[in-house]
């Protein structure tokens, strides 16, 4: 069991849908049917003549590396066939998918008994993210949680006959710890009981007497226990004066924990944490770079580790009986991710990169062949003509180094200087990275708008320093100067139109987009923000309670008057009369992060000025669409909005 960042998010808009075919002879003022839990406030009909021009870009799939049958030796993905992404699984390299859950919501995490006896998965209804743990039995789910609360699927015991997971039942707001045998779910029993933070089981030792947990209390600051199964009681491993980050926790079959950790290094090293002194002992060392994630072998022989230069991936192979490290050279620069050792040796993964899509690949350790599984539809366009990202660096307002990834129209289709969106990742401990941009491309290769995708101060992957710049509400504003540091660099690019720059971004994303608004309204022609926090004060006070103290530590803490002032004060709300460019603001009604009434408030504040405000609401998403046909409207929608603000109008 591998730790999931938490910060990652703005990918929250790329799921898609295929509306029906439209007839050659279709009227030209037809108007495209809007899904019924969608609310388009402001926002125009969408003409099909938007929806079929961008069909093809509608129409691509992707393909997740989830777990490996033990029994079939099958794959098992995530995909999407109707309108959301759902379990399939794949006998051999290239053949069909056999899906394996049907359902309205999309299913998410999911593993398989060691022993291939259960399939497990979770799911929310509506992005409430109350997820349910469910067992998937001769095709038909059974619910093993309450329906009620909030739940985790953890790690499997060695032996198989247990699960680990989180739950939110006994107080309804943090994660306690229980020990469940799936065959007989109402025999769950509590390990752990916390009082707050972000608890996670995260792996049985060998011998399945121990438990290791895991408390996120911050991106940087994450606290270690040992449970002893048998009589219930825990060791802290990790001292709380020294914070410290780790990643991919996992016992190898000799004992040993591995882990990848900043402990003495400003970045991530790959290394074991001994279980009498704490102390981790570092083994692996890319200097500059994080190690990002990681996997172990079932024999011990192999460790996996994925590298993250600066977002892209590179993926290397440990003999943890010679030492020799190698690096995968035949992959495609992108993004890796899951990276999971078959019980048989094999190593599974997805690669996403945006001339190669999303899709499920294994590699032989021994001979480092690289053998693809799944070859995702992409609406009949070839992905390799998609364009290739550049990683711009520059020195921002205070000297401090920073990149992103920049994706240009192909010059010779779109000459002269080119329109630019950026678009800001979320988090804030996040990272934009080289992936692939789906329904995007049409945006670059159709209309000929170039997107930036810059790594501000408080981003992930850039060592723990980095991340903690941003910190606080008295720093907080240092990455909105990013943002117009990049914009000084980019608008002297002689292929960018300086005169028609945009800015978005979801969630922590979506307040960079509307603070860029107002510090650099003068050089942006548009905005377009997504679940975004309009005010740091009613974010806080309205969040989900169990998420409240984990983001105060991110923004600050509203309780303290000096910093409540101070968070008032670079709350874009405060200053909404002041947005002087037109604002789109897409929202879902059930999101327990950022809730809605953060695009109520900041809506109703730019109308009061009479300014442009489109608003689209989805009363059955969350934390940014996830079903796909609220997420195609949400395109045509947005591409409405930057033809009519970006492309239109003065140059």
């Amino acid at each position: 069991m591998r730790i999931i960042s938490i910060g990652a998010l703005v990918a929250v808009s790329l799921q898609i849908f295929a509306p029906a075919a439209v007839a050659a002879e279709e009227p030209a003022d037809a108007i495209a049917p809007k899904p019924a839990a969608l609310v388009a406030d402001q926002v125009p009909d969408i003409p099909m003549s938007v929806v079929a021009k961008t069909r093809p870009y509608m129409e691509f799939r992707t393909a997740r590396f989830v777990d490996w049958d033990p029994v079939t030796r099958a794959m098992l993905v995530r995909t999407r066939f109707a309108d959301t992404s759902q379990l399939h699984k794949i006998a051999r390299p290239l053949s069909a998918r056999e899906q394996l859950t049907f359902g309205d919501e999309p299913a998410r995490s999911a593993s398989y008994a060691p022993d291939g006896s259960a399939l497990l998965f979770q799911k929310d209804i509506g992005g409430n993210e109350v997820n349910q743990i469910f067992a998937l039995k001769d095709g038909v789910p059974k619910m093993l949680t309450d329906g009620k609360s909030r739940n985790s699927l953890g790690p499997w015991s060695s032996k198989g006959n247990l699960l680990a997971f989180g739950s939110n039942k006994r107080t309804g707001l943090y994660n306690d710890i229980y020990l469940m045998n799936p065959a007989k779910p109402d025999s769950a029993i509590m390990l752990v009981a916390s009082s707050g933070g972000g608890w996670f089981p995260i792996d049985f030792s060998p011998d399945d007497k121990h438990l290791l947990v895991f408390n996120y209390v911050s991106v940087t600051d994450n606290q270690l226990h040992l449970i002893d199964i048998a009589n219930g009681t825990s060791r802290k491993l990790t001292n709380s004066s020294n914070p410290v980050a780790y990643n991919g926790l996992q016992f190898a079959p000799d004992g040993r924990l591995w882990a990848a950790s900043d402990d003495g290094s400003d970045v991530q090293r790959l290394g074991t944490v001994n279980l009498e002194t704490a102390m981790f002992e570092p083994v692996i060392d890319e200097k500059i770079w994080d190690i990002s994630d990681f996997d172990i072998s079932k024999d011990g022989r192999w460790i996996a580790y994925e590298v993250n230069q600066a977002g892209s991936s590179v993926l290397k192979i440990y003999d943890t009986q010679s030492g020799a490290v190698r690096t995968v050279i035949d992959i495609p620069a992108g993004v890796i991710g899951g990276i999971k050792f078959a019980p048989w040796g094999e190593l599974g993964f997805t690669l996403n990169a945006n001339q190669t899509g999303s899709d499920s690949y294994s590699l032989n350790p021994e001979t480092l062949a690289i053998t693809r599984w799944t070859k995702s539809e992409t609406g009949g366009l070839d992905a390799a003509n998609n364009v290739a990202p550049e990683l711009v660096e520059i020195t921002s307002f205070d000297g401090e180094k920073m990149s992103g990834f920049l994706y240009r129209p192909n010059p010779e289709k779109h000459k002269g200087r080119r329109p630019l969106i950026i678009n800001i990742h979320g988090g804030p401990e996040g990272q934009a990275t080289p992936r692939f941009l789906g329904r995007n491309n049409y945006l670059i290769n159709e209309l000929g708008i170039a997107i930036f995708y810059p790594n501000v101060r408080g981003s992930t992957g850039f060592g723990k320093r980095f991340v903690a710049l941003d910190n606080g509400p008295f720093r907080r504003e240092d990455s909105v100067k990013d943002i117009g540091a990049f914009l000084s660099y980019l608008r002297k690019d002689k292929r960018i139109n300086k005169r028609r720059i945009a800015v978005t971004g979801g969630s922590y994303g979506g307040y960079m987009t509307l603070a860029s608004m107002l510090r650099y309204g003068d050089r942006l022609k548009a905005g377009l923000e997504i679940v975004g926090i309009s005010n740091f004060v009613t974010f806080l006070e309205n969040t989900q309670p169990y998420r409240r103290d984990l983001r105060r530590v991110e923004y600050g803490d509203e309780r303290i008057p000096e910093q409540r002032a101070k968070l008032e004060e670079i709350s874009p709300l405060r200053r909404a009369s002041e947005i002087d460019i037109p604002l789109m603001v897409v929202t879902g009604a059930n999101d327990p992060r950022v809730p809605a009434s953060e695009a109520d408030q900041i809506v109703e504040a730019v109308r009061t000025n009479d300014r442009p405000a489109w608003h689209l609401l989805a009363k059955n998403e969350g934390h940014g669409f996830r079903k796909k046909a609220n997420a195609d409207y949400q395109f045509w929608a947005s591409l409405l909005f930057w033809q009519k603000y970006l492309l239109n109008g003065d140059k």
